[in-house]
């Protein structure tokens, strides 16, 4: 084993621009590997129902870019984790042919590992039926209806199947959805280092430079030795100081000292963090408890419906106070004029008042007299064509709508776009977020290894 693994952490999240300076300035400083985490469910459940990610292609193929021909030109293996934002095989699908393009275009030849995700939803059924399921949530059981309703389920892996992808020999590996620790945590634990300090490594650099203070989503690299890793900010103008590499410690997390994985967690109650300089903590202490049984996350996404949505923006002193009456009212007006063609059963409708408690509803606690809103008028139906009428008929009642004091005769609403009504495709709702219990952690995600830019293609056995 190696006295040191340098790991760069390229981005936060792949497809959104990676900036430059900081990224040469981690290359520069010679890592080992070269990581990135691509996506999860935080956006929602729209990739992983659609298989369209959420990222714009011409960023996801420019950061793409920007790894390869980095890591593979100089030897350096490249892992990324939860491909096209949700890591659903549609998803490893499209970021694999962008690689595949990229190195067509700059003539890189390199052994691709594609790792997948996506489970059947059989195989989730019988689990479910052995009682090796539980949910999260006791509000949210899985049933046997409710996986019907599924369109694609995936399990979050954690660094056994990358570890076996490394080791088969891969310079890239491009993976479905995965733990964004494990996914900079593999490389070290290939190499022999020790599981909780890798893992807690690799925590703080899911997220780039958000550890550094200032934050940032800048290049970041970890320096994992036999009993302890440093983080290092490759922005100058960053510093990765104890406080707040403690406090990206647990991020996302519930506890403060224990930060549940796939298959275990990394134990934190004597963790210790020390500033090496003005710029670089050390962290040491870090424990790894596997768990038993072995358990991973599933995630499922399921059809809801079709959206259509309306902004328009009220300035009106006498209007404003009233807004929450009006909209109830529009709402009972556009159920009794489309009663004839619409079920009412079939479609739901909200106003999200911006300005008006928009963000946190019921639970706002600042109350402030406001000059102006947005109202956003969000439609979803069983159908496109029944969000679109009653989107449609909402705007126009709440443009005209009467209400107590009124001066005119109609226009309570500033409407910034033509069309009024934006049709925003299909809604995907979670339908699966549960814990399944495994016996092998490795078996659920299959390994494909593929030369590219030449050669014969090959499965790992």
């Amino acid at each position: 084993m190696t006295a040191e693994v340098r790991c760069l952490g390229a981005s936060g999240q792949l497809g959104y621009g990676i900036p430059p300076a900081a990224f040469d300035q981690g290359i520069a400083t010679a890592p080992d590997v070269i990581a990135a985490d691509m996506g999860s469910i935080d956006p929602g459940m729209a990739a992983l129902g659609s298989g369209v990610p959420m990222a714009p292609q011409l960023g996801r193929r420019s950061d793409l870019e920007m790894l390869l021909t980095a890591g593979v030109g100089r030897g350096i293996p490249v892992i990324i984790g939860s491909a096209g934002t949700a890591g659903g095989d549609a998803n490893v699908d499209d970021t694999v042919a962008l690689v595949r393009e990229i190195a067509a275009e700059r003539g890189l030849r390199f052994r691709l590992a594609t790792v997948r995700a996506e489970l059947s939803v059989e195989i989730v059924d019988r689990a479910l039926d052995a009682g090796r399921v539980r949910a999260f949530r006791p509000d949210m059981p899985l049933t046997a209806a409710r996986l019907r309703q599924t369109a694609h389920v995936v399990a979050q892996m954690g660094v056994e199947p990358l570890v076996a992808a490394l080791r088969a020999g891969a310079d890239v590996v491009i993976a479905g959805r995965a733990s964004d620790a494990a996914v900079f945590a593999a490389y070290p634990v290939a190499q022999g280092f020790d599981m909780g300090l890798a893992m807690h490594m690799g925590k703080l650099l899911e997220c780039a430079s958000q550890c550094a203070v200032p934050a940032g989503r800048d290049a970041i690299m970890g320096y994992i030795g036999d009993d302890s890793f440093v983080v290092e900010s490759m922005n100058p103008t960053r510093a990765c100081v104890p406080f707040s590499v403690a406090a990206q410690s647990v991020y996302e997390q519930p506890r403060s000292d224990w930060v549940e994985e796939p298959g275990g967690a990394i134990d934190l109650r004597e963790a210790v963090y020390e500033a090496v300089d003005a710029r670089r903590t050390r962290v040491r202490g870090s424990r790894w408890r596997p768990s038993n049984p072995y358990t991973v996350k599933l995630e499922g996404a399921a059809l809801a419906g079709y959206r259509s949505f309306a902004l328009g923006g009220v300035r009106d002193p006498i209007l404003i106070p009233q807004l929450g009456e009006v909209t109830r009212a529009v709402a009972r007006v556009v159920e009794d004029a489309l009663a004839r063609v619409v079920d009412r059963r079939s479609y739901e409708l909200r106003f999200h008042v911006y300005g008006q408690d928009a963000v946190l509803g019921p639970l706002e606690t600042v109350r402030t007299a406001t000059h102006e809103v947005l109202v956003l008028i969000d439609a979803v139906g069983q159908s496109a064509e029944i969000a679109h009428a009653v989107c449609g008929a909402a705007k126009q009642y709440l443009l005209h709508a009467p209400y107590e004091g009124i001066r005119g005769t109609g226009g309570n609403l500033a409407i910034p776009f033509s069309p009024e009504i934006q049709d925003a495709g299909p809604v995907y709702e979670l339908s699966v977020y549960h814990l399944m219990e495994v016996d092998d952690p490795a078996a659920l995600f299959p390994v494909e290894l593929n030369e590219v830019g030449g050669g014969p293609p090959g499965a790992l056995p």
